[in-house]
């Protein structure tokens, strides 16, 4: 369901992503003009974004979503569980891709998105959720804040590709 602060009352499914979903994700991905991954709905990429939902299905770390509206996808994201040594050896859990298809932002669907995967985290007792935002999204800093993520630390990339 949507967040209990929103008005609309049509049933959201939030589950694992399928193959019969890619083609709706990478459309999500590709009409986003923040992100500049150079995602593209275009049928010469279709096998690579098969490959990486194959990679994700197989790893048993990840986990690929969305959230479904109606029988549509209208959300996704992906989390990734890791091991690690700090906090006692604890593990981290990482929130990833995060879309909302672009006419139904406000709803309350990134906001049931994210709930879930934070009760995935509680459920596979990790020791913190994290996640990074393009510096550009400032609406997206002050929709992670208030569902109770902290500005903590700077995140540095390497493109090698």
């Amino acid at each position: 369901m949507l967040a209990d602060d929103q008005t609309s009352t049509e049933p959201l499914l939030i589950r694992i992503a399928e193959k019969r979903d890619v083609a709706a994700i990478v459309a999500l991905f590709a009409a986003d003009a923040v992100g500049g991954h150079g995602d593209t709905t275009e049928a010469e990429a279709a096998g690579a974004y098969l490959a990486a939902f194959e990679r994700i299905s197989c790893s048993p770390n990840d986990t690929l979503y969305v959230a479904e509206l109606h029988g549509s996808v209208v959300g996704t994201f992906q989390t990734t569980l890791i091991p690690g040594m700090p906090g006692r050896g604890r593990t981290s859990f990482q929130i990833e891709a995060v879309q909302t298809r672009q006419d139904l932002r406000g709803r309350g669907i990134g906001a049931s998105m994210i709930r879930h995967a934070v009760e995935k985290a509680r459920a596979c007792d990790a020791r913190l959720v994290q996640l990074m935002s393009n510096e550009t999204r400032k609406r997206a800093h002050g929709f992670y804040e208030r569902l109770g993520f902290a500005k903590s630390h700077v995140g540095f990339k390497m493109k090698l590709k």
